[in-house]
């Protein structure tokens, strides 16, 4: 597909058929992921593939909609802050690399013909406890993967000339 025509099909799926993933699907998906560029190549990131039949209600403790758990797979997207490259000023781009992950999996999904929804606002303590995830490792973002059991509706964006400076702001 087109990259223009992707970024314009891709979109938040809040519906998703319980019809299981094909595992060469999952591994395009994963593959676009690894591929990311991150800071200094560093890849400062872990994917979690979970399976969400039979932990519904144990995964709904994550992000508490219904949707959230209908879709086969959900994944769960963790960056480790002690690989991340540091720039000059103290900033560390971990969080920035699991962005950029994050983006290509949605894209590569999208293109495999699944739907995804980046999730932020989810409980970190649960999904801490629930992954089993070490001190030492921040989940940043998840999302269902699977297919879209709804239809997008329109996007709603600014306009470039809101968006976009030239030679400073």
């Amino acid at each position: 597909m087109d990259f223009s025509a992707l970024i314009e099909k891709r979109y938040s799926v809040r519906a998703y058929k319980s019809d299981p993933v094909e595992e060469d699907k999952l591994g395009q998906v994963l593959e676009a992921a690894r591929l990311a560029p991150t800071a200094a190549n560093r890849q400062p990131f872990q994917l979690i593939v979970i399976h969400t039949t039979g932990r519904e209600a144990e995964l709904q403790r994550i992000y508490d909609r219904d949707w959230f758990v209908q879709a086969p797979l959900i994944i769960c997207a963790c960056g480790i802050p002690a690989d991340g490259w540091v720039r000059g000023d103290g900033k560390n781009y971990h969080s920035v690399d699991v962005a950029i992950v994050m983006d290509h999996l949605v894209l590569a999904a999208a293109n495999a013909g699944l739907g995804t929804c980046w999730i932020g606002a989810f409980s970190v303590a649960a999904a801490r406890e629930i992954l089993n995830l070490p001190d030492d490792v921040e989940p940043i973002a998840f999302t269902p993967l699977g297919y879209a059991a709804d239809q997008p509706g329109p996007k709603e964006r600014k306009p470039l000339s809101e968006l976009v400076r030239y030679e400073g702001w």
